[in-house]
C-alpha cells in the first residue's frame, strides 16, 4: 500500500463501496510513468542491475512515433489471424492421448471418451490396428503396428508433429483407467510450463537405482513440451536400442538415457496421487482418503465400472461444490451485516446479484404468465398457445422442485403433495437467471395423518451457470460480399444517390465487395420509347472510369408483377453457389462495418442473416433537433445507436416490419428454393411466390438458423414503401404497418394531431 490515502479519495460516508489505493514504490523519473523513456541513441548510462533504471544526470523526454503509411504504395488491407491466440502465441493447456487396442476400442475406450471427452481441449485415441474403425463422436490414430514400443514411439512422434506447437501438457493414460478430469486439469494448471516434467506414479526399474524410475503408464502421467520437444530427436534411436515388453517402461528407459530425467510423483508442492482398485471391489463402498483424492484409478476391468466410477465421483464434487457454497453463504451474511445496509441489503438467494433495477419504464422486465395447460406469452403474437416440448419441460421441473423443496424444509411435521397450480409467472432477469413465482394449491398431511388443503406462493430461481461459447463454424471478414439492387422504374432517380453512396464507402476503400443492377422494367416500359435506367447505366458506366477495377454489373429483366423470390432466382443463376449474396434496397447505405457483420453473420450451410435497418421518422412531423435541444436550421445526420425509445434526439425507430435486406450463401438459398419447388408444385408455387420474400423461403423452407438483429449501421430517409394489391396479405399488411409506424413517434403524432385540431377549431 502506498504511505497515505487523501482524504478526497474516500467514498462519502454511507456509501458501500471499499476503495484502495495502491501507489508503487518505483516510479520513473519523467512526467508520466506509463511513457516510455527515450534518450540518445547509445541508450541508458549506468542502470541499476536491480531496477533496471537509469541513475544519470540526463534529461529525458518521451518521444512519440506517428503511424506513416506510404500514399504511393496501395492500400493492403491486413488479414487478421483465425483466433487471437494465434496472434499472441499462447497455447492450450491440455492434450489427452488414450492408448487403446483392437479388443478395447469399442468398450473401454468408448467409456473413457463418454466420461472425460468433455471436459479436455482435445482427446485423441492411438492403436496399433490398421485401419481402426472410429467410433462416432472420437479421434482415433491407426498406426498400422500393435508392437508396444513401436505404438509409444508412433505415438509420441504424432504428438510432436501435429500438436507441439498448440499444447503445453500432455497427458498419455491407457484406456483400462478413470481419470477425475476437472481435477487433473487443475493440476496442470498449478504446474509451470517452463521446465523438463515427466510426473504420473513413479515406479521402480528391476535392478536399477533409486534415481532410475519411470512413470507407470496405467495410472497415466504428465509430458511437458519442452520435455516433448527434446525427446523427439532420440525416438528412433531408442526404438532401435532398448528392448521392452511394455510401452511405460519403454518410455522411462529412453528419457533415462538420453536426457537423464526420471518420473517424479511430486513437483512444486503437487503430487500426483492415483489409487489402484483391487478386484471385485464396489467403488460406491469404496471412502479411503487415497480413493477420493485420486487423479487416476487403475485398472478397469469393464465399461460398466468405469460409470459407476465416474458417478462415484461426480457425486463427491458436487457434494463439495455443495459445501463449498454454504460457508460462502455464511461468510456473505456475516460481512453483510458490517455493510451500511445491513442485513436489508442482503439479496436472495445469497451470493447471486440482485434483481435487474430498471431506470425507466422501457426496461421494466416483464412476467410471462403460464398454467399447466397453456402459456399467454405466444412467440406468434397469439394471446393463448398450448404449453408444449421445452418450456412445459421448464415448468415441470420448476414445480417438481419447489414440492421437493417444501419437503424437505417442514418433513417430518408436514408432507406436501401437490394438487394443481393455480397461478405461474416466469421471466428471464439477464443479471440472474430464470425466475419464477408460482401459486400451488397443496395438501398437507401431518404425522397422524390429519390432510389440509393450502395454497401457497413460491419463488424459485434457475441461476445462470458457467457461460459455455457455442461452437460454430468457422467464417472469415475475407469473403468477398456480392450486393444485389433490384431496382423499379420508380426507383431509378433515387438509384442514383444509392450508387454516389456505394462508391463513397466501398468502391473508394477497396472493399472486398462487387455490385449487381437487376433493372425491372415494365410490360410496356422501354419498348420503342425512352430507357428508363439511361441514367442508371450512364452512371454504373462512369464509376467503373473513375474507379479503374471496378465492375458494376446490370441485368435487365421484364415482369408484370415482380417478386422478390423470381428476382433472386435470375440473379442466383448468373452466381457460383459459394457467393455470398447482400440483397438490398435502394434506400440502404452499406458501409465497411455492414458489409463485415454480413461476413460474420452469415455462415455457409448453417445461418442467414436478415438486418433490421434504422428508418427516419417523417422530417415534417419528426424534425430534428440541435444540439442545443431546439430546432436546428436543417436536419442533424442521425445516430441510430442511440435507443430511440428514451427521448435522444433522433428521430426514428428500427423497422421490424421491413425483410428487403438480406445476407446469405447461393448453395442455401438453391437449396431452400429446391426445398420450395419439391414441395409445392404447378399452380400453388406460383401462387405462393406471390407472397413469399426471400426470408420466407428461408424461415418456412429452410434448416437454417434464421438470424435477425437490429443493424445500427443500416440508416434510410424516410420514404413510403409502395405497398402492391398483389402482395399476399401477410406482406402488404407488412407493407402497410411500416408505413404507419414510420411516419414518426406517438409524441410527434399526437402534438400534429393536436396542431390540426387547434387549426380546425380557430
Amino acid at each position: 500500500l502506498g504511505p497515505a490515502l487523501r482524504p478526497d479519495l474516500l467514498p462519502p460516508p454511507g456509501l458501500p463501496d471499499l476503495s484502495l489505493l495502491r501507489v508503487s514504490w518505483i516510479q520513473g523519473e519523467g512526467e508520466d510513468p506509463c511513457v516510455e523513456a527515450v534518450g540518445k541513441p547509445g541508450g541508458p548510462q549506468n542502470p541499476d542491475s536491480k531496477t533496471g533504471l537509469d541513475h544519470s544526470d540526463e534529461d529525458f523526454k518521451p518521444r512519440i512515433v506517428p503511424y506513416y503509411r506510404d500514399p504511393n504504395k496501395p492500400y493492403k488491407k491486413v488479414l487478421r489471424t483465425r483466433y487471437i491466440q494465434t496472434e499472441l502465441g499462447s497455447r492450450e493447456r491440455l492434450l489427452v492421448a488414450v492408448l487403446t487396442s483392437r479388443a478395447t476400442l469399442s468398450t473401454l475406450a468408448v467409456a473413457v471418451n463418454r466420461t472425460v471427452a468433455h471436459h479436455f481441449p482435445r482427446l485423441l485415441y492411438y492403436t496399433g490396428q490398421r485401419g481402426a474403425r472410429a467410433p462416432a463422436g472420437m479421434q482415433v490414430v491407426s498406426h498400422g503396428d500393435e508392437r508396444p514400443a513401436w505404438l509409444m514411439s508412433e505415438t509420441l512422434r504424432h504428438l510432436h508433429t501435429h500438436f507441439g506447437a498448440d499444447y503445453d501438457w500432455f497427458f498419455i493414460m491407457q484406456d483400462d483407467t478413470y481419470v477425475q478430469a476437472p481435477r487433473l486439469a487443475a493440476l496442470a494448471g498449478h504446474l509451470s510450463i517452463n521446465q523438463d516434467l515427466y510426473f504420473g506414479r513413479a515406479e521402480e526399474f528391476i535392478g536399477a537405482g533409486e534415481q532410475a524410475r519411470y512413470c507407470h503408464g496405467g495410472f497415466g502421467y504428465l509430458l511437458s513440451r519442452s520435455l516433448l520437444l527434446r525427446l523427439r530427436p532420440h525416438l528412433d534411436g531408442c526404438r532401435g536400442d532398448i528392448l521392452s515388453a511394455r510401452p511405460d517402461e519403454w518410455l522411462g528407459r529412453c528419457l533415462i538415457d538420453t536426457l537423464g530425467i526420471g518420473c517424479v510423483s511430486q513437483h512444486q508442492g503437487q503430487q500426483y496421487r492415483s489409487f489402484e482398485l483391487a478386484k471385485n471391489r464396489d467403488p460406491e463402498k469404496e471412502g479411503s482418503s487415497a480413493f477420493l483424492s485420486a487423479f487416476a484409478v487403475h485398472p478397469v476391468s469393464e465399461g460398466t465400472l468405469m460409470y459407476r466410477l465416474h458417478k462415484r465421483f461426480s457425486a463427491l464434487e458436487l457434494e463439495r461444490a455443495y459445501i463449498e457454497i454454504e460457508q460462502l453463504q455464511a461468510q456473505i451474511r456475516n460481512l453483510t451485516v458490517l455493510t451500511p445496509e445491513g442485513e436489508a441489503g442482503l439479496s436472495w438467494p445469497v451470493g447471486l446479484p440482485a434483481p435487474f433495477t430498471p431506470h425507466s419504464r422501457f426496461e421494466v422486465l416483464g412476467w410471462d404468465y403460464f398454467t399447466e395447460q397453456h402459456t399467454f406469452a405466444c412467440p406468434d403474437g397469439a394471446p393463448k398457445c398450448p404449453l408444449q416440448g421445452a418450456s412445459r419441460a421448464d415448468v415441470g421441473d420448476a414445480v417438481d422442485t419447489a414440492l421437493e423443496q417444501l419437503n424437505r424444509r417442514y418433513q417430518p411435521r408436514l408432507r406436501f403433495q401437490k394438487q394443481r397450480l393455480l397461478n405461474g409467472y416466469r421471466r428471464f432477469d439477464p443479471a440472474r437467471g430464470m425466475e419464477y413465482t408460482l401459486d400451488l394449491l397443496l395438501e398437507a398431511v401431518t404425522q397422524r395423518g390429519h390432510r389440509r388443503s393450502l395454497a401457497r406462493r413460491v419463488s424459485l430461481l434457475r441461476p445462470l451457470s458457467r457461460v459455455e461459447i457455442l461452437p460454430m463454424p468457422y467464417v472469415t471478414e475475407a469473403t468477398r460480399v456480392q450486393l444485389v439492387l433490384p431496382l423499379l422504374v420508380a426507383e431509378a432517380p433515387a438509384a442514383l444517390a444509392f450508387l454516389e453512396a456505394f462508391a463513397s464507402s466501398v468502391l473508394e476503400p477497396r472493399e472486398h465487395a462487387l455490385l449487381t443492377l437487376l433493372l425491372v422494367y415494365g410490360p410496356r416500359e422501354g419498348r420503342g420509347g425512352p430507357d428508363p435506367f439511361l441514367g442508371v447505366k450512364a452512371a454504373a458506366a462512369e464509376l467503373e472510369r473513375r474507379y479503374p477495377g471496378a465492375r458494376l454489373a446490370w441485368l435487365a429483366v421484364r415482369a408484370e408483377a415482380p417478386s422478390q423470390v423470381r428476382l433472386m432466382d435470375v440473379i442466383s443463376k448468373k452466381h457460383p453457389v459459394d457467393t455470398l449474396f447482400f440483397l438490398t434496397t435502394v434506400w440502404t447505405r452499406p458501409g465497411s462495418e455492414v458489409l463485415n457483420r454480413c461476413r460474420m453473420n452469415a455462415i455457409s450451410g448453417w445461418q442467414a442473416f436478415f438486418p433490421v435497418h434504422f428508418q427516419e421518422f417523417n422530417p415534417v412531423l419528426s424534425p430534428q433537433r440541435s444540439p442545443q435541444g431546439g430546432p436546428g436550421a436543417g436536419p442533424d445526420p442521425p445516430s441510430p445507436g442511440v435507443d430511440p425509445s428514451r427521448g435522444a434526439p433522433v428521430g426514428g425507430r428500427f423497422d421490424r416490419q421491413a425483410s428487403a435486406e438480406g445476407c446469405f450463401y447461393n448453395a442455401d438459398y438453391l437449396a431452400a428454393r429446391a426445398r420450395l419447388a419439391g414441395e409445392l408444385a404447378g399452380q400453388e408455387e406460383e401462387e405462393a411466390l406471390e407472397g413469399l420474400e426471400v426470408m420466407d423461403v428461408f424461415l418456412r423452407f429452410s434448416g437454417l438458423h434464421l438470424f435477425r438483429a437490429v443493424e445500427p449501421g443500416l440508416v434510410q430517409k424516410f420514404s413510403l414503401r409502395d405497398c402492391s394489391p398483389r402482395l399476399s396479405e401477410e406482406l402488404y399488411h407488412r407493407c402497410r404497418l411500416s408505413n404507419l409506424e414510420g411516419l414518426g413517434g406517438r409524441t410527434q403524432l399526437a402534438m400534429a394531431l393536436f396542431e390540426q385540431e387547434q387549426a380546425n377549431s380557430t
